[in-house]
């Protein structure tokens, strides 16, 4: 599920609104004055609206996560070694969007033979180059990862990064792909080889268990 295994703040010029409102209710003599006297109307044209207020397509690509998923991961015990040994875990996936599909927030719970992994993904869209950003964090120390940069295409997602793993650099490659509204997989590889061979290192397979509005 979403990168797991290795990968603003609010602001509002409320006085300044509050302000511009009161100016608003309280006209002054000589709009009262202008007010009694008949005025021909005219058609007047409608202000044109800054880019940023158009909402764009891209930013609801991840509305499709929303809601409450049961998590089945595969996660390859150590990636790059050669080894073929895969650790399993169950648990769910919590996604919430943020400000209009602009940002959401995924909280992943598992756990298994080999442990429990709780972390928590950041997925920011940037309208300027209509793709998203996904930061990860596992709660076990709560570092960030490297974020991931990409987008979706005929329906489905990729997502590109650099990073680094047991102190060599690595290419970091996050797909994700849905059969079904109610079914989403997920699958994380790396590269050591700057991109010519990849070895996938965690699989996951999400059921929806929740919509929306059980939230």
């Amino acid at each position: 599920m979403h990168g797991f295994a290795t990968s603003r703040c609010l602001s509002a010029s409320l006085c300044a609104g509050a302000l511009a409102s009161l100016l608003a209710l309280a006209p002054t003599q000589a709009q009262r004055a202008a007010s009694a006297a008949p005025q021909a109307t005219a058609p007047q044209a409608s202000a044109p609206q800054p880019a940023s207020a158009a909402a764009s397509p891209g930013q609801h690509d991840f509305d499709f996560e929303t809601g409450l998923w049961r998590t089945q991961v595969r996660r390859l015990a150590k990636p790059l070694s050669g080894s073929s040994q895969w650790l399993d875990y169950t648990g769910t996936t919590r996604v919430v969007p943020l400000h209009g599909g602009r940002a959401n927030l995924a909280e992943l719970a598992i756990a298994g033979p080999a442990g429990r992994i709780d972390g928590v993904a950041l997925r920011l869209y940037e309208p300027a180059t209509r793709r998203w950003r996904i930061h990860y964090a596992n709660l076990r120390d709560g570092a960030l990862t490297a974020p991931l940069a990409g987008g979706f295409a005929r329906g489905r997602g990729e997502f590109f990064g650099a990073d680094t793993f047991d102190g060599r650099p690595i290419q970091v490659r996050f797909r994700i792909h849905c059969p079904h509204a109610d079914r989403c997989l997920f699958d994380q590889a790396f590269s050591a080889d700057g991109g010519r061979h990849w070895e996938t290192n965690w699989q996951a397979v999400d059921t929806r268990i929740a919509d929306a509005a059980s939230r």
